[in-house]
């Protein structure tokens, strides 16, 4: 299984073209739609635990402890955006899975003519319909698949196709350890909003995950986007300028190799302060590069969020930072509905 996953990580920058997120469709596939995963900057495919929300990650995930449980949830975003989700998940014999739906709903917006004059409005949104499914292969290995239904509306103007995701993990439950990798969002566009289609964001992760034997710290590393190597963005119409005191020529400025291998990681801490209270926050470093506003950087790229575990529910906040200009807030509720929170 670990050959396996490193095997893709290898050879799919061999065979696919790099997308950019101006270059293919349905990128809500990669928004936030869970608290917890706000909380640790996105991305979180590595804790085998009882949240069933998680196999939105990785659907290796998803296991019996989650059996018979339900979740919603709900963020809010800048201008109004907000998205949500709801899941319910059973067992089938050796199988888990989960029935989801996902959402993005932006609001209403201003129609304009051509000269402008005001036709009305309307409320533009993105919509997910899935199914998740996984199953042990052995005491310490789980495999998983999402199967996604995707579809959009601008007005007039729709689009839908589907995609699926790929995952699988290899615990060690006694020490603490998880080790995990996915492929996501592989699929197409069955129909575009023009006469042109594009392809998905797919993207290949790792992910690494150990809780510390003697102290409650949970540390979690992701790989992200490990299809393509170079994540920065270089103005194609920039040009070297020429310094006025020395007359020497600046060339414009690219990332180094350093700052391009830290722009594939995501770092995730949890605190686990005992079971009814865990403690979150995480980095990712290609958000900061991406949106930090060059004179107000703050937080970006930084995330925090809490956990609070109940007997009859649990409830999760997240808070993801994305620039000076806007962040993120989450709230997920999940219940059991055969008993108690793990």
């Amino acid at each position: 299984m670990i050959k396996y996953f490193i095997s893709i990580a290898l050879f799919f920058p061999l065979v696919i073209q790099a997308q950019t997120g101006g270059l293919s469709s349905f990128q809500n596939l990669n928004s936030n739609y869970t608290a917890r995963n706000l909380g640790l900057s996105g991305d979180f495919i590595s804790v085998f635990d009882a949240d069933h929300t998680l196999a939105f990650c990785n659907p290796a995930l998803l296991n019996k402890q989650s059996e018979k449980r339900a979740a919603f949830s709900q963020t809010l975003l800048a201008g109004g955006i907000n998205t949500g989700q709801l899941s319910y998940t059973r067992s089938f014999g050796k199988w888990s899975g989960m029935g989801h739906f996902r959402y993005i709903a932006y609001g209403k917006m201003n129609r304009t003519d051509e000269a402008g004059t005001n036709l009305g409005t309307f409320s533009p949104g993105d919509f997910i319909l899935g199914g998740t499914a996984s199953k042990a292969i052995n005491e310490r290995m789980h495999i998983g698949m999402n199967l996604n239904v995707l579809y959009s509306q601008l007005d007039s103007y729709i689009s839908f196709g589907t995609s699926i995701d790929v995952g699988g993990i290899y615990h060690v439950s006694e020490k603490d350890f998880v080790l995990s990798g996915v492929v996501k969002n592989l699929g197409v566009q069955f129909k575009g909003y023009t006469k042109t289609k594009y392809a998905l964001p797919l993207e290949v992760q790792l992910g690494v995950s150990k809780k510390l034997a003697h102290a409650p710290f949970r540390f979690s590393l992701v790989a992200q986007h490990l299809e393509r190597w170079d994540l920065s963005y270089v103005d194609p119409s920039a040009q070297p300028t020429i310094d006025a005191l020395s007359g020497d020529t600046i060339p414009v400025k690219r990332d180094n190799f350093a700052v391009k291998l830290f722009r594939h990681g995501v770092i995730q801490t949890e605190i686990l302060a005992g079971k009814k209270v865990h403690l979150r926050t995480g980095f990712d470093f290609n958000r900061r590069k991406e949106l930090a506003v060059s004179t107000r950087p703050g937080l970006a790229g930084f995330s925090f969020g809490l956990g609070l575990y109940f007997k009859r529910f649990s409830i999760d906040y997240g808070w993801m930072i994305y620039s000076a200009a806007g962040s993120q807030h989450g709230v997920s509720v999940s219940i059991p509905l055969k008993g108690k929170v793990n």
